[in-house]
């Protein structure tokens, strides 16, 4: 897995009033449930949480430094829906000192899933093997989150492409410097955009852990320009309600640019191993079309398991 992305950015000294500021706006647009309201909690302060929470790409970093277990299986489809092209893989990541490197113990492709020279023929393949396969040995890598700021712009060309493509998939919600025509359109704490939504707390379960369960959606009736200013269609994310770790998200996104557009619905599944938060199931279906190439149509899903330090 190829360095995600982080989820919070550096302001300075006097950005932070302005940052509480939005938020106490924010948590007066959120609606809560009645078994929410009888526990009189801090709308605020749960809201600065989820701002600021670090969980989400904290279980991906996780998967550096553990060894694991895959079932691999990416399909592209096309327009009547068939499958045009596919990989099912089972693959196993070992860690060995400060290194990890991955076999294959299977793997079964149909189609131009691959090009002439080996490489990914599709982007959907090719998102998939920047996040779940490794190719040699990688060392000297942690799952230390503080203080590492991995922004796009760092990047040129193809990788920064790459690397704005998983923030807009792995970190939903977060505003991405640099992609056309979106960047500023993704951010939905801001309260230009959250106007556009609906928030609700709720209390819930996931695998008989209790879970705050905060939903953010469009509003109804919403005019085409209104609709053309946000990306975020819904998001779903269970917090577990003793640690505030995500333990589960699902998300669908969509927009239309005129060259390119996209829809996206996601869904992420985490589970415990020892102290560790990782990721146990990810699911995609993706729709692009860019000018000038074919629109693809991507799904995949990643089961993830039997987890070694």
């Amino acid at each position: 897995m190829n360095g995600l992305l982080v989820l919070f950015f550096s302001f300075p000294a006097f950005a932070q009033d302005e940052d509480s500021l939005d938020t106490e706006r924010l948590a007066k647009m959120v609606n809560l449930s009645e078994v929410i309201l009888r526990t009189d909690m801090n709308v605020p302060s749960f809201i600065d949480r989820v701002k600021k929470d670090t969980t989400f790409y904290k279980a991906f970093r996780n998967l550096h430094v553990l060894g694991f277990t895959a079932w691999n299986d990416i399909r592209i489809k096309d327009k009547k829906g068939n499958i045009k092209a596919s990989l099912v893989s089972k693959t196993k990541q070992i860690r060995s000192g400060n290194c990890r490197s991955m076999e294959v113990l299977n793997e079964k492709t149909s189609g131009d899933f691959y090009d002439d020279d080996g490489s990914y023929n599709y982007n959907t393949g090719e998102l998939y093997g920047g996040l779940f396969f490794t190719k040699g040995s990688v060392c000297g890598e942690s799952n230390i989150v503080k203080g590492i700021d991995f922004r796009p712009k760092s990047e040129s060309g193809m990788e920064k492409r790459k690397a704005q493509l998983k923030m807009l998939f792995f970190n939903p919600g977060k505003k991405i410097p640099g992609i056309p025509f979106i960047g500023d359109k993704i951010d939905i704490f801001d309260p230009d955009k959250a106007k556009y939504y609906d928030f609700i707390i709720d209390f819930g379960d996931y695998e008989g852990q209790s879970c705050y369960v905060f939903s953010i959606k469009t509003k109804a009736g919403l005019s085409g320009g209104q609709r053309h200013s946000i990306v975020i269609d819904s998001m779903v994310t269970w917090f577990n309600a003793k640690t505030m770790e995500v333990m589960a998200r699902n998300y669908d996104m969509s927009y239309d640019a005129g060259v390119y557009d996209f829809d996206v619905h996601m869904e992420v599944q985490m589970t415990k191993f020892g102290n560790y938060l990782v990721p146990k199931l990810l699911r995609y279906i993706g729709n692009w079309d860019v000018v000038l190439k074919k629109r693809e149509r991507g799904m995949f899903t990643a089961t993830l398991f039997d987890f070694t330090q």
